[in-house]
């Protein structure tokens, strides 16, 4: 039976899109042949524990959550392909060049994406990244040699391609860097646990959860007083500077999604919500002026827990996109 996280990667790969301009969208083509998700096995994971280099051919449609190096080699006209990369939530992802052979000149491209986009939605938003959109392509047809190494903002990246003449192709190798401070994450699972730390940084930062979850935060700390309200059209707490916000939707871009609730002090206790939406995202607004922190858990939301209401629970339903 396959795992949560590979019934994850097959909407990704169904959804699958990618584009400069959000509108040319990605054919998504054999994306169920062989299994694409052996690189997530523990057993091989293990097996490379021992410094071992892993390597294999890519597929015009991919995904990664593993160190290694990859060649892909087209063997006929390639339009429309892309890798994705996913690291744990701690983790930075460095793509390298070892090898490209493409025509640039007539009309073959290689870009690495800083982030993940699905169906011309960007993840983190174009609110959230450092970095503009423009500035979060690197295009080795443009670098070259100058750019050989690009490492993500988060725990996500991306590269799609276009390669026309049999034969031709790259070689990347892929590594896994510590972030002290993760901000934008997109959960590797369904359920977890995860304490996000802004400190003093005047940012915005986004934890996605590509499932209906149930989500209880736990413990937190903005340097206010207690509260939680319910988001409503006269009221929310973008006036406080520092806060927590819910958000639901079907897409992946926070800023496209329906904000549900809005915590805007601290507190030590438990304030759960039941998200039935396709995606759920917990957003941290911060000025700069505080330390401010997050700890929250969440499980995949099944149907028994849909028509049960639980004591010092939110419930809440996922509204349509308009």
């Amino acid at each position: 039976m396959p795992s949560a996280f590979q019934f994850q990667c097959h909407l990704v790969l169904i959804f699958l899109a990618a584009s400069k301009g959000d509108t040319r969208y990605l054919e998504v083509r054999d994306a169920g042949e062989d299994d694409p998700f052996l690189l997530l096995s523990e057993d091989l994971k293990r097996e490379l524990s021992a410094g071992q280099i892993y390597r294999r051919s890519l597929r015009c449609i991919d995904m990664l959550s593993i160190e290694g190096q990859f060649t892909f080699t087209a063997d006929q006209p390639q339009l429309h392909c892309a890798t994705f990369f996913i690291g744990e939530p701690e983790e930075l992802i460095t793509i390298h060049y070892d090898f490209v052979s493409i025509d640039c000149q007539g009309g073959d491209f290689l870009k690495v994406f800083d982030g993940w986009i699905l169906k011309g939605e960007k993840f983190p938003s174009s609110l959230d990244h450092p970095l503009t959109t423009s500035q979060r392509y690197v295009d080795f047809c443009d670098s070259g040699n100058i750019q050989r190494s690009i490492r993500s903002s988060q725990n996500v990246a991306m590269i799609f391609f276009r390669i026309q003449q049999p034969g031709n192709g790259f070689t990347v190798t892929v590594k896994k860097n510590s972030n002290l401070f993760p901000c934008n994450v997109i959960s590797q699972t369904p359920s977890g646990r995860f304490t996000m730390v802004i400190p003093h940084q005047h940012r915005n930062c986004s934890f996605s959860i590509i499932y209906p979850v149930v989500i209880k935060i736990s413990d937190l700390i903005l340097g206010h007083l207690n509260g939680l309200f319910l988001k409503k059209p006269s009221a929310g707490c973008a006036g406080m500077g520092d806060f927590v916000e819910l958000l639901g939707g079907a897409g992946l871009d926070p800023s496209k999604m329906f904000p549900l609730a809005d915590l805007c002090h601290s507190f030590h206790g438990s304030a759960q919500m039941k998200i039935g939406c396709d995606n759920t995202v917990l957003r941290m607004v911060s000025s700069g002026k505080h330390i401010n922190r997050v700890t929250f858990e969440y499980h995949q939301l099944d149907l028994q827990e849909t028509e049960t209401r639980k004591e010092n629970s939110i419930e809440e339903f996922c509204f349509p996109s308009i």
